[in-house]
């Protein structure tokens, strides 16, 4: 096939398209929605239809691209009166648990590569590199999964296993670094370690707190003439953070995590605007991310690694993830034995992992082949293995909740500026018996009824407007504070 733009597009938006039918059916039964575009990227690759997409170049540039976007959108949609309680746990999962994770599991790809009946050996350097790539749980597959499938969790353990995931593919990106530099080099000194982390967190934290407080004072100053271009500023400053935190030697996917946090918990102008678009961005850039690394991956060059990636990958999910966050967890007594395993269990591997296995790819270390195929292997077992059993695992150990009911206003939304809130009240016979009448009905003092629906119909409400029982009323009041209750 004769490569033109057009045939881009025909194949690029047919995979698109397939991919998302699929996810649909994927779905009902339990299936990772972005495991499905990972396997569709595979059928349509080099060993499926043909597709060829060998540049891990372009896919790590692409990856960092989407990766951002994704960590931002997770920090904006973090409430921090939700991560407050749990800020001390997550952080240490997050940094220490990502450091534990890599010397367990490099420990024990050393030593299991070391056997002759298995056909892969690799150096301990080499195992530490393999084992810090797989180190952090994947922001885009816990953000996707939790809130796709909308899982209610009790003891504060959604944010924290969100906040964990948003900060720790940092701590896994700088890991991976320092030791293709350990490789590069032959050595490197243990100050020179500290501080190249020292220097990434700093900075990198720094430099998203900052320009995070900057963005909100930009924004709300900007006074654009259309407000569908204020999400597409927001964009630009996603990438104009991750720029910028990595010029100045921070880690970008901190800075752009902690800036989204911090925008998402101060009022910016249009800011429902801006987290929809972003919703729909995300999903993009997942759908895109996951099928650029499906491509990117040859299934055939799998089965020499299909052995020793089962093993290693059943160490981190049953050993080296679980014994981490137990230590990790030790000096918090509050977290109980139930939420810990569940912790445990959800250490789902997702694109992140397999983008920072391009990285040895890219610097030429030996054995980055080996490395990516037993990362895309341990990829795919998380997936199906974890993934698909999260609500299951929920219920067993008797940490899920009902879901509560999400309000039903219509479809109506009302600007974070204004300081009101929409209520629906369903109108009943006992309400009635003094007139039938909107004047008529006591309703909660301060309230004003936008809007009544009677089945499919919606009656634009005045006060001789009639009432029947089964009505539901839309009403707007101001926001009550904490001390004061709505008067009947």
């Amino acid at each position: 096939m004769i490569i033109t733009t057009g045939n881009i597009l025909l194949i690029g938006s047919i995979l698109l398209i397939v991919s998302i039918v699929f996810s649909k059916a994927g779905y009902r039964f339990g299936v990772p929605t972005l495991l499905v575009f990972l396997i569709a990227g595979m059928l349509f690759g080099t060993d499926g239809l043909g597709l060829q997409f060998d540049n891990a170049s372009d896919a790590q540039f692409l990856g960092v691209i989407a990766l951002s976007v994704i960590l931002f959108s997770g920090g904006l949609d973090t409430r921090f009166s939700d991560i407050k309680p749990i800020l001390a746990p997550g952080i240490v999962l997050s940094t220490l648990g990502v450091v534990l994770t890599t010397l367990f599991a490099g420990l024990f790809i050393s030593w299991i590569t070391g056997f002759e009946w298995v056909n892969v050996t690799l150096p301990l350097t080499t195992s530490l590199l393999l084992a810090a790539t797989m180190s952090s749980t994947d922001s885009a597959s816990v953000f996707n999964i939790l809130r796709s499938q909308r899982m209610s969790l009790k003891y504060n353990l959604r944010p924290m296993l969100e906040l964990e995931s948003g900060s720790n593919d940092p701590m896994a990106y700088m890991l991976t670094l320092v030791l293709i530099q350990v490789i590069g080099s032959g050595a490197v000194s243990a100050t020179e370690v500290f501080s190249l982390l020292f220097v990434q967190f700093v900075v990198g934290g720094a430099v998203g707190f900052l320009m995070g407080r900057g963005a909100v004072w930009f924004i709300n100053r900007l006074n654009l003439p259309n407000s569908s271009l204020y999400p597409i500023v927001v964009l630009g400053l996603v990438f104009l953070v991750y720029s910028f935190a990595d010029v100045c030697h921070g880690n970008g996917f901190l800075a752009v995590y902690i800036a989204g946090i911090v925008m998402g918990n101060s009022r910016i102008a249009f800011k429902r605007e801006v987290s929809t678009f972003l919703d729909g961005v995300t999903w993009l850039f997942q759908i895109v991310l996951f099928l650029i690394l499906g491509l990117l991956v040859n299934p055939h060059e799998m089965v020499s690694v299909a052995l020793v990636g089962a093993l290693i990958g059943v160490f981190m999910i049953v050993i080296a993830r679980p014994l981490s966050v137990m230590l990790c967890l030790l000096p918090f007594k509050h977290i109980n034995f139930k939420s810990r395993l569940f912790i445990s269990w959800v250490g789902l591997r997702g694109a992140a992992p397999i983008l920072f296995a391009t990285y040895p790819i890219i610097a030429n270390v030996e054995g980055a082949n080996i490395i990516f195929n037993v990362v895309f292997f341990v990829t795919i077992l998380s997936l199906v293995v974890q993934g698909t059993t999260l609500s299951m695992m929920a219920n067993a150990l008797g940490v899920s909740e009902p879901e509560p009911e999400k309000p039903d206003h219509f479809g109506v939304e009302l600007p974070e500026e204004l300081e009101t809130s929409l209520n629906a009240l369903d109108v009943t016979a006992e309400m009635l018996v003094d007139g039938v009448t909107l004047k008529e009905v006591k309703l909660p003092h301060g309230a004003l009824v936008m809007l009544i629906r009677r089945g499919h119909e919606f009656i634009v409400p005045n006060g001789s407007v009639q009432l029947r029982p089964g009505d539901r009323l839309l009403m707007i009041s101001q926001e009550v504070k904490p001390r004061e209750k709505l008067k009947i």
